[in-house]
């Protein structure tokens, strides 16, 4: 015989615990506190058990045959209902305690080896910083796109949109890892696209043309303002360095330059390099030569280019008010002679791994840093020979040309 709705309501507490069957073992009982409680009585492998399935009234009586109903099948199934219970409790227990931290720590441990210690702190500053106060206890399989879309709003009202793309490109990655890892289904970082603002593209920094190369170089030849700052623009234009990495350079950094530049060699640390990792520079012939002659100047110092500042080395704007100095205001950075040196050497032909690798420019997710920093040693030396007698051939050149209008006139 069934239960009615009406038996369950009616239903009062007595001196002991008492019960009030339905069917196929599913039974309310009803304890001395006035609790109403469905339980199922089941066989399985010839031991009886009992399985909790909730209180009156928060359960209904259709609620509880329907969780009956599922249990059988599970038993026709060979399943314990028991036992599969505390597993979705444990599955539930571990999604609650797979916060979008938890992942992102995984992520970061994953992905360790193939960073510097330097970048790895980086991004795990950046995260810390602006997704993990706002979403890095939730929950990672139930964080949508539009809450994540206004953690990455926030850091866009800041106005740093190059650090919010970066910070959604690091979410991607770590929903994209949780997902391979069965921490959750979906990447909610991936649906943002065009909904955040894009950073400004980077200004190229202006070139020299071809035909400014040579008069250029005469006018630096005769540059009547400190050596050390000529000095400082011709190596940058030899051995096409970013600025920062040239004006805090070492002695120490420099080998076999005073003995033969076939194996004169520059190497930067990791610390001073803008993606972190070491970077080697072959030197041509010229680059030695301007080497002896600044040695005579500043040899006695820790720093090619010492100064009296804060930092202890040449400042961030001398090289550039000296390209001033020589007439060269809005026509060209010192920066500008890694494009011009890039376009010059794929025009020649030079091999575009070759000249990226010359630059430094991020090959992180290709080759291991490691590697990266002797990569193409051979060839960039050949390669930044021939740029050293492009620039002595220009300067010829403008020389010559100089020199036949001046007898036409």
């Amino acid at each position: 015989m069934s239960l009615r709705e009406i038996q369950l309501r009616t239903a009062k507490p007595r001196e002991r615990p008492y019960k009030l069957y339905d069917s196929g073992g599913l039974f309310l009982q009803v304890t001395p506190s006035g609790g109403k409680l469905w339980r199922l009585r089941f066989v399985r492998e010839g031991r009886e058990k009992c399985l909790a399935l909730g209180a009156y009234p928060e359960v209904g009586l259709a609620q509880a045959r329907r969780s009956r109903d599922r249990a059988h099948e599970q038993l026709d199934e060979g399943i314990d209902p028991t036992v599969e219970r505390r597993r979705q409790k444990l599955v539930a227990t571990e999604a609650q305690a797979l916060t979008f931290k938890v992942a992102a720590k995984a992520w970061h441990d994953n992905r360790l080896h193939e960073w510097t210690p330097a970048y790895a702190t980086q991004i795990w500053k950046r995260l810390e910083d602006d997704i993990f106060p706002h979403i890095g206890e939730r929950p990672i399989e139930e964080i949508e796109p539009k809450e994540m879309l206004a953690v990455l709003k926030k850091v866009e009202a800041r106005g740093v949109l190059e650090t919010t793309r970066r910070l959604k490109q690091y979410s991607s990655a770590i929903f994209r890892f949780a997902i391979a890892s069965d921490f959750c289904k979906h990447d909610p970082a991936a649906p943002l696209k065009g909904a955040l603002k894009a950073p400004p593209r980077p200004k190229h920094h202006k070139a020299l043309g071809r035909g400014e190369i040579g008069d250029f170089l005469i006018r630096l030849a005769a540059y009547d303002g400190e050596s050390e700052t000529r000095i400082a623009i011709l190596l940058a234009l030899l051995m096409v360095p970013r600025t920062t990495e040239l004006r805090a350079a070492k002695w120490s950094e420099f080998e076999a330059w005073r003995e033969s530049f076939d194996e004169a060699l520059w190497r930067i640390p990791g610390e001073r390099m803008k993606m972190d990792d070491p970077h080697m520079v072959p030197m041509s012939r010229q680059a030695c030569e301007a080497l002896r002659e600044l040695h005579t100047i500043t040899g006695k110092s820790a720093y090619l280019f010492p100064s009296h500042s804060r930092e202890g080395f040449m400042s961030n704007n001398t090289m550039l008010y000296g390209l001033y100095r020589l007439g060269f205001h809005g026509r060209t950075t010192t920066h500008g002679f890694r494009r011009m040196f890039s376009t010059e050497a794929n025009e020649h032909g030079w091999k575009e791994d070759w000249i990226e690798r010359q630059l430094a420019h991020d090959e992180r997710d290709r080759i291991r840093a490691a590697y990266n920093a002797a990569q193409y040693l051979p060839q960039r030396r050949e390669m930044l020979q021939w740029w050293a007698d492009i620039l002595d051939e220009l300067r010829a050149q403008e020389k010559r040309r100089a020199a036949a209008t001046s007898v036409q006139g």
